[in-house]
This record gives C-alpha cells, structure tokens and sequence, in this order.
C-alpha cells in the first residue's frame, strides 16, 4: 500500500515538463504539486492518512540535493483571494533512503485561486521561502 502511494506521487511529478514546479536555491530543488484529493484513490489516500473530498486539496513537497532526498521542516500557509490564511500542517512520509514526501490538506470551498506561501528548512542549510498560486476548482 505505502509503495502504491509512493508510486502514485512519483507520477505526479513525472508530468511533462512544462507543468514541473520546482524551486531552486543553491544546491536544494524543492518540488512542489497541489491537486484535489479526491484525485486520489480511496486506498493510497487511507495509507497516507489523507481525506479524500471535492473540497480538500492536497500539497505535496520534497527536497532534493543533487538529486538525493533531503529531509526538512516544512511549513506554510494558503489564501484565498478574500484574504483568508489557512495554515498547512505537513507530515513526513518516508520511504527508505528513496523518498521523502512532505504532505498537507487544506479546504477550498469553490473555483478559486489560491495563492501558498512555503517555508522549507532543509537539514543544516538556509530556509528557503516561496510563493506560487494555483486554481482549484471542486470535483462535481
């Protein structure tokens, strides 16, 4: 089941390279996806401790240096276009010496942009603080 989830996250960041969100400070590529969770399959989200709802999203962060996982403090907050902060409590999951994943939920409740601030502290270097929006729009 965990291999599954790890599988599914994998291919999230397998998308074409146009859609590749990444950020970059010296030597750490931070990759960053938010989706719906409902996108999810009722097992990998169970395995990952995830809701799955039309109106909860999903974002999902990993570290990287010189293509290695890294393990970080990974924090944040998201807002809506009313002003409204809502803050990201994210949870480590780890496979192996292979991967590891940073995992938040957050509600949305309609087609809206919303805009995340991330704060990612790898172990023994600098925080790395960035911004990126993205539109949700709630499974029908």
């Amino acid at each position: 089941m965990k291999r599954s989830l790890i599988c599914l996250l994998a291919l999230m960041f397998a998308l074409p390279a146009l859609a590749e969100r990444k950020h970059s400070v010296g030597d750490y590529d931070v990759h960053y996806i938010a989706f719906n969770s409902s996108f999810l399959q009722p097992e990998i989200a169970s395995a990952a401790g995830l809701v799955r709802s039309r109106a909860q999203g999903v974002v999902n962060v990993s570290v990287l240096k010189a293509g290695k996982p890294v393990a970080a403090q990974v924090s944040g907050t998201v807002k809506n276009l009313l002003g409204q902060d809502y803050p990201l409590t994210f949870k480590q999951l780890k496979e192996g010496d292979a991967a590891i994943y940073y995992l938040a939920q957050f509600p949305f409740e309609s087609r809206e942009t919303l805009r995340f601030n991330l704060d990612v502290r790898p172990a023994g270097a600098a925080p790395i603080n960035f911004d990126f929006t993205q539109e949700f729009f709630p499974d029908e």
